[in-house]
């Protein structure tokens, strides 16, 4: 009698978690802003704050190029936005973080976020990057510098595309179980932020 008890409890633990996937499957994603953005450890406001755009004025960027190693660290803020009936929970979840589709970052979110039926909560997602193939790439660099450039003179709007893919996973008893494929989340980024 025990044993079919044991069963029971547990076949309903894992009902539970599969009506959570569901639920996951039926979430909003969406990054609302993006905070505490450094290079090189110099907040990025202070870069734009100036006539000129130069990374090679960052007091850090010249020693982290003879390294080559350009941090960029900044916390995207993750809406995850139940509209389902039922409660989603995620246990953790993978990023990917690109920008024009060309790769910037992954990591692992270690955090659990659980999201009542028809409530949304938001995610802190840190990411630290070293920009120095991106800042030693001449082309690159010209494409920063016009996007920069667009938004502080008010010449034409330049636009970007932000992507977040995730991941997420829940457990079932001990066993971390993988969402199956990545959700992804496009922000279009215009160069009309830096006013």
């Amino acid at each position: 009698m025990f044993f079919l008890l044991l069963i029971a409890v547990s076949g309903c633990g894992i009902n539970k978690q599969a009506q959570q996937i569901r639920a996951l499957e039926k979430c909003t994603y969406r990054i609302t802003s993006a905070d505490e953005i450094t290079i090189g450890g110099t907040d990025v406001k202070k870069l734009f704050a100036g006539q000129e755009f130069n990374l090679a004025s960052l007091p850090g960027l010249a020693f982290g190029l003879l390294r080559q190693d350009v941090p960029l660290k900044a916390r995207l803020n993750l809406e995850v936005k139940n509209t389902s009936g039922e409660d989603a929970a995620i246990n953790q979840f993978e990023y990917k973080i690109l920008i024009n589709n060309a790769d910037l970052a992954e990591g692992i979110v270690n955090q659990e976020v659980n999201v009542a039926s028809g409530q949304s909560t938001i995610v802190p997602v840190n990411m630290i990057v070293n920009l120095y193939p991106f800042v030693s790439n001449n082309k690159v660099m010209n494409q920063i510098a016009e996007f920069v450039k667009a938004g502080k003179d008010g010449g034409p709007e330049k636009k970007g595309l932000l992507t977040l893919k995730i991941r997420p996973s829940i457990k079932v008893g001990n066993t971390l179980v993988k969402y199956p494929g990545f959700i992804t989340i496009d922000k279009e980024i215009s160069s009309k932020i830096l006013l």
